[in-house]
């Protein structure tokens, strides 16, 4: 694939939506965080930064930290906590072993060409340097996918061009990073259900619009109530309360 673009189609961020219905995000990155282990006096690109809040707390370790990302908004957001924040494809990182490691957070998945995004990772990495990341893996909102997809579907609607996303195995990944280069050191996939601050109405807002782009209102508002419906018995409890089925895929590799 190539000339990917960085947003899916209709994917549109913005930076006070996301804080709102996604604050669990850099909130759930303190274990790959912990991976990565910055130290003081490092370089580290944080791949896919959003709106900072993550990489400002990264800097606090005393690295330097470079942010880069796709969303005009997000890369305003975190400028406006001081970083060091760049408007940037993915598919066409241009660092040269510059830094010490690169950092991504539930950001990879949306990098549908991950041969272009591996390969400019290991290009911006100094000799020895290290590649640390957490994304959606195999498996990853899994339920919600079929939801939608058998909505659309029920309706004549193709999804498959609509798919926005790329969740590999560990295998398929592990040969993805040794194909460029990386000896890994360790990849494993994690179930984590994960709690929607916003219920799952919030979470289809603000990551499913590539599913709808394009449609009529009509027809996009009966997609999500039938989504909603069909995933209500198995994501919802009796409180209410919904819970997203995410598998992560969190690996730490170095060249």
């Amino acid at each position: 694939m190539t000339d990917v673009p960085h947003n899916a189609p209709g994917q549109n961020w913005n930076a006070r939506g996301y804080a709102q219905h996604a604050d669990f995000v850099p909130a759930l990155g303190s274990a790959v965080a912990e991976l990565l282990a910055p130290r003081p006096g490092e370089r580290i690109l944080d791949l896919g930064c959003g709106d900072g809040t993550l990489t400002e707390a990264l800097a606090e370790s005393g690295a330097t930290l470079v942010g880069v990302d796709g969303a005009a908004d997000m890369v305003d957001a975190a400028r406006a906590r001081g970083l060091d924040a760049r408007l940037v494809d993915a598919h066409h990182l241009s660092f040269d072993h510059e830094f010490d490691a690169v950092f991504s957070n539930a950001a990879l998945h949306w990098m549908l060409n991950h041969e272009a995004v591996v390969a400019g990772v290991r290009r911006a990495l100094k000799p020895g340097g290290r590649f640390v990341a957490e994304f959606g893996g195999h498996g990853n909102v899994a339920a919600i996918c079929t939801a939608l997809l058998a909505a659309l579907h029920t309706r004549g609607i193709s999804g498959k061009a609509r798919f926005p996303w790329y969740f590999p195995t560990t295998a398929e990944y592990r040969s993805c990073l040794e194909a460029a280069g990386f000896t890994v050191e360790t990849i494993e996939l994690l179930p984590r259900p994960t709690p929607l601050p916003t219920g799952m109405a919030g979470w289809l807002a603000t990551f499913a619009n590539p599913f709808l782009h394009g449609l009529d209102d009509d027809v996009r508002e009966a997609v999500l109530e039938d989504a909603l419906a069909w995933l209500a018995p198995s994501l919802c409890d009796s409180h209410g309360s919904w819970t997203a089925d995410y598998v992560r895929l969190r690996l730490k590799a170095h060249c």
